[in-house]
């Protein structure tokens, strides 16, 4: 398996010239770098205005492996190559380094690159990849990729010490400033002649200095402030890389392995998501709960991403407004912060009535009440991180077990709070920093063996359990939260404003009937999206009828499993939905959610006719795209499952079939909203699906979007 590494961006707060300086004074040797054992020039090459100047050297580094190890492979170092190309005029460096030591069994490919800071040009950035391939070393491939991951990881933060290291030495011997590569001039001396005795005609001297080229292509007529760097800089490409000053102050402490994880992830998520992706914060939660493994942490994200736009759970802070029921009877709030600066959340779950609340309100509605407080502390913890001047990723929550009894096992509500544990646990990992469970009773074992499974095994380490009094004095409660907060109820001095609860009156009940239309009203089913399974052979189609030429047709989806083509065909005949033959054994019956309105009996070019060139969308993409129409009728979307020949007029290859074959299931899954809108009321591609209110998640931290237009058509992924 091949190992990659990609670094954020280091900032030094020096000029280029003055960190090239720093670097050079790395080679020959360097008695910083204990495993660098020294290096020696292979070739040179300078450009006659000396802006270029490439240096290839053969490096030697010592390998910290065992000693059976190095006997076997028959080395005491390894040699690389390093190519390093430097741009004085551009003011970049480039550096690109491969092994040649045992070239033919281990793949080790490194590129850093140090350029000017995009908004300061005084300050440098340094960037940095690599990748490791181990095909084959004598039956020790395991050993070897982890010794050199371990190596080369615990010397990245390495470089940028030995660099700053150099650059105080630099400052000590009073070099401060070193001064740009400029452009050499060639002065034209002239002698100063008689005016009568110049020729009539003769030219006069072109005494102009040509100037970078960057500067040659600026305005005269811009201020020069703007060429120093005072103006405001445009924006670059790279603006939305992750700096490792940034990392640690709203981030944490991260490994250099979990920076590049994050980044890996994040680079994923902006490849396949066009640029909408969540916020920094949100992907670390994700990556932390799968122990930074990438796939599976990347699987689980876009399954929770998915979970929010398909029951707009972004907007649930905005729309949510819980019954009196809830505001009276539940029995839980936030109280300011713990020690750590977490948003502290205080339920009160022994004084609170579940059965009634089940009753009288529903499952739903307390599920939605939930998610409303783990939205609100995702904001708090944010908040928190600016005030505290430290990140703060996690709230800490405080239970109050006292006066919980058989009543709470009631086996309805039990089953409901599995339910919210288990929907938690998925959409919200590694938000609870710490949970302090106060005054448990002899009857919460019971209640911790029903639960207990569905908790992840990381959240359950940050449990702390105090049964009666224990809670009171050194070593509880006051080693978490100060003691100046600590609840009246809890024999403290604070004045709580959360509910006492008590039971729920039985006039408040409602009925079954009642209770299942209000659910589906509140939560699950309170979607603009629909879902649809697609089969080989069957695929899903959605009718559009419109009355009038010039109307927009708009569509959202994401591809939730396998990969599908989009078609758009029109027909002025209305379709039916087609039914299949029950009679047969041999034609699997499709599922619910798959309608199939193109009859078989219909002609191609007839009866019906392609309005847009085919779209081929993969697992994992999300797409938004509208269609202006030409003729009113019936408008048939259509998504089928992708075949890696089927838009190939040759024979399929056999390594297409291969892939066919090792597909897990034969169907996809798709999550879709369509809209019609009248020609008036369209504003334009990019932005008609903000009517049908198509976005996203508030998680992203910012939107851009990717297009691609076609005749009548915008489709954007």
């Amino acid at each position: 398996m091949v190992q990659k590494y990609q670094s954020p961006v280091r900032v030094y707060k020096y000029s280029f010239e003055m960190v090239m300086a720093a670097y050079e004074k790395r080679f020959p040797t360097c008695p910083l770098i204990p495993v660098f054992l020294g290096s020696e020039k292979l070739s040179e090459y300078k450009s006659e205005d000396e802006s270029l100047h490439i240096v290839e050297r053969c490096c030697k580094l010592n390998v910290d492996a065992p000693r059976l190890l190095k006997k076997i492979a028959g080395v005491e170092y390894i040699c690389f190559i390093q190519k390093n190309t430097m741009n004085w005029k551009e003011r970049t460096l480039l550096i690109e380094a491969h092994n040649e030591t045992f070239s033919n069994r281990v793949f080790v490919n490194e590129i850093c690159s140090y350029s000017v800071h995009p908004d300061n040009e005084e300050w440098t950035c340094f960037e940095q990849s690599a990748s490791l391939d181990i095909k084959s070393f004598f039956g020790f491939e395991n050993t070897v990729e982890k010794i050199a991951m371990r190596q080369y990881t615990a010397n990245i933060k390495r470089g940028k010490e030995v660099i700053e290291h150099y650059l105080n030495e630099l400052t000590a011997q009073g070099i401060r400033h070193i001064p740009r590569w400029t452009p050499h001039v060639t002065v034209v001396k002239t002698e100063m002649v008689p005016e009568s005795s110049q020729p009539a005609l003769a030219p006069l001297p072109d005494l102009r200095v040509e100037l970078p080229e960057d500067l040659a292509h600026s305005s005269t007529k811009e201020p020069l402030t703007s060429l120093c760097g005072q103006e405001t800089l445009p924006t670059t490409p790279d603006a939305d890389k992750l700096d490792a000053d940034y990392i640690e102050r709203y981030l944490g402490q991260l490994t250099p392995m979990q920076e590049s994880c994050l980044i890996q992830l994040r680079q994923w998520l902006q490849e396949t998501h066009k640029g909408k992706i969540p916020k920094d914060e949100h992907i670390l939660r994700f990556l932390r709960a799968r122990d930074f493994n990438i796939d599976k942490a990347r699987e689980i994200l876009c399954q929770s991403l998915t979970w929010r736009k398909q029951y707009q759970v972004d907007y649930i802070l905005e729309v949510w407004r819980p019954p009196q029921v809830l505001i009276n009877y539940y029995t839980g709030g936030w109280h300011y912060h713990d020690r750590d600066g977490r948003p502290l959340y205080i339920l009160r779950l022994g004084q609170m009535d579940t059965k009634g609340l089940l009753k009288a309100v529903g499952e739903e509605a307390i599920l939605r009440h939930v998610l409303s407080i783990n939205e609100d502390g995702q904001k708090r913890c944010e908040e928190n991180t600016k005030v505290f001047g430290r990140p703060i990723t996690s709230w800490t929550c405080l239970v109050d077990l006292e006066g919980l009894n058989m009543r709470h096992l009631w086996r309805p509500g039990v089953k409901a709070l599995l339910r919210i544990i288990e929907v938690v646990e998925a959409n919200y990992p590694e938000t609870l920093g710490r949970l302090l469970i106060l005054r448990a009773p002899r009857v919460f074992p019971v209640l911790w063996t029903l639960v207990n499974p569905f908790i992840n095994e990381n959240t359950r380490q940050k449990f702390l359990i105090y049964s009666g009094n224990n809670y009171q004095g050194t070593g509880g409660l006051v080693d978490y939260i100060d003691k100046e907060i600590v609840p009246d109820f809890l024999g403290g001095d604070c004045l709580c404003n959360i509910p006492e609860g008590g039971m729920v009156p039985k006039s408040l009940y409602q009925t079954e009937e009642m209770l299942e239309n209000a659910d589906q009203i509140k939560l699950w089913t309170e979607t603009i999206y629909q879902s649809a399974t697609i089969f080989k052979g069957a695929p899903h189609e959605k009718a559009i009828e419109v009355l009038e030429a010039s109307s927009v047709i708009t569509w959202d989806f994401d591809i939730l499993k396998g990969d599908v083509v989009f078609n758009i065909f029109h027909s002025k005949r209305a379709p039916q939905i087609s039914r299949k033959d029950s009679t047969s054994p041999l034609v699997p019956l499709p599922s619910g959610n798959n309608v199939q309105l193109i009859e078989k009996s219909w002609v191609l070019g007839v009866d019906y006719s392609p309005v847009e060139t085919p779209l081929i969308c993969r697992e994992g993409e999300s797409i938004q795209g509208s269609h202006v129409t030409r003729w009113p009728g019936f408008y048939i979307l259509q998504w089928k499952m992708h075949s890696p020949w089927s838009c190939s007029s040759n024979l399929p290859r056999v390594d297409d079939v291969l892939a066919s074959l090792q597909v897990s299931s034969h169907k996809c899954k798709i999550m879709f909203y369509t809209e019609v809108l009248a020609s008036e009321d369209f504003r334009g591609s990019m932005t008609s699906l903000e009517s049908c209110q198509s976005g996203f998640s508030q998680l992203s931290a910012g939107t851009t979007s990717s297009s691609q237009s076609q005749s009548s058509s915008h489709i954007s992924r």
